[in-house]
């Protein structure tokens, strides 16, 4: 049975990955993000806590 033969195809998967790890990375790291992150904002917003409608009135039947 050829397709078991691992010569030709561990061949084929090494000159992928090769192709893989020499190609994509550069294309990846030349995408730009037009939205940077910023840290500028120091005001906290407010927090409140919030129940569950059913646990809100599985407390009031206590």
């Amino acid at each position: 049975m050829p397709q078991l033969n691992p010569t030709p195809w561990f061949a084929i998967l090494m000159f992928t990955w090769l192709v893989f790890l020499t190609v994509l990375p550069p294309k990846v790291l030349a995408h730009n993000f037009p939205n940077e992150p910023n840290h500028e904002i120091t005001e906290k917003s407010e927090t409140r806590p919030w129940l569950w409608p059913w646990q809100q009135t599985s407390l009031t039947n206590l």
